[in-house]
């Protein structure tokens, strides 16, 4: 054991060891209160939704604001495809990421992470419905016309892009929806699903509601070209969760923030541009319906659609 150098000097009396046992002391509290307030980048994961720089710009914004209520960097990190969310967890060490219902339920029962918020959409519902759609010249209108027919989902980690559209050919009687639909492929986000229908490369697509919401306030001729087949039921929105790892306090600092957001003017402002009326406090029961639709559906999330 290596003993103290001063200690063994033999002109040092007892007053002396004390001074400098009593610096030492306030040097190390020093260094360590240094460390209990050196700020620490907080990384939240976004899904790829709809358009990536846009959704990026709006997510910078929303990060800008929990950084400045909580005196934390916030810094998002788009992640490439929806079923990358475990995998980038791990890889990237995330603080947190705003997950869709689907690849929720894998946060919760693979990384044991916590919903803390959720929002309040522009008509005053925290849900999220998927759509089933075609072009008007297509001639689909019912289940027999989708016999055959090729189909854009987004990604098999989705449940408005994925999970609904299987669903619904089940429970009108298809046993075996991919064998029963034609060509299929995954689009990445749900913005790409809606543009492989129009521009023809698919007959059939889903996607979510408020991402062709978006796309029909841009573009009010998409309602003359696109015929919707399908709405699902309500879904949990894109809700943030967190790392149980990530220090108490800063989990409270930013739920609080968040809930808090609607009663001042800057938050107001970063809710209209991410199309939220305000947060509401989420809840982990709300993804037993997604597990059960999944079932329903005949989805293994580590082995694929049941054929």
């Amino acid at each position: 054991m290596t003993i103290w150098p001063p200690l063994l000097h033999p002109n040092l009396t007892g007053r002396h060891i004390l001074a400098a046992g009593l610096i030492l002391f306030l040097l190390l509290l020093t260094s360590r209160s240094e460390a209990l307030v050196k700020p620490r980048e907080i990384l939240l994961g976004i899904e790829p939704e709809h358009n990536i720089f846009t959704q990026m710009e709006n997510y910078r914004k929303l990060a800008g604001y929990l950084t400045g209520k909580t005196g934390i960097p916030v810094r998002p990190t788009v992640m490439s495809r929806y079923g990358e969310v475990l995998q980038r967890f791990k890889e990237l060490h995330l603080d947190g990421a705003l997950l869709s219902s689907y690849t929720a339920t894998m946060a919760l029962d693979a990384l044991g992470m916590t919903p803390v918020a959720r929002p309040v959409n522009l008509a005053g519902e925290a849900a999220s419905y998927g759509l089933i759609f075609t072009r008007k010249d297509s001639g689909i209108r019912q289940l027999r016309d989708m016999r055959g027919k090729s189909f854009a989902f987004v990604d098999p980690a989705t449940a408005e892009g994925y999970l609904f559209p299987l669903l619904y050919l089940r429970q009108n009687g298809i046993r075996n929806p991919l064998a029963y639909i034609g060509r299929n492929f995954f689009t990445g986000s749900h913005d790409s699903a809606i543009s492989a229908v129009l521009d023809g490369r698919a007959d059939l697509g889903a996607a979510k509601e408020a991402v062709y919401a978006r796309q029909l306030a841009k573009d009010p001729a998409l309602a003359k070209e696109l015929v919707i087949l399908a709405r699902s039921g309500p879904l949990p929105p894109a809700t943030l969760f967190l790392s149980n790892s990530l220090a108490p306090e800063l989990r409270l600092g930013l739920t609080t923030a968040l809930l808090e957001m609607a009663a001042n003017p800057e938050g107001r402002e970063v809710l209209r541009n991410i199309g939220a009326l305000h947060f509401t406090r989420a809840d982990k029961k709300d993804y037993d319906q997604v597990r059960k639709m999944a079932a329903e559906a005949g989805v293994n999330r580590d082995q694929g659609p049941a054929q």
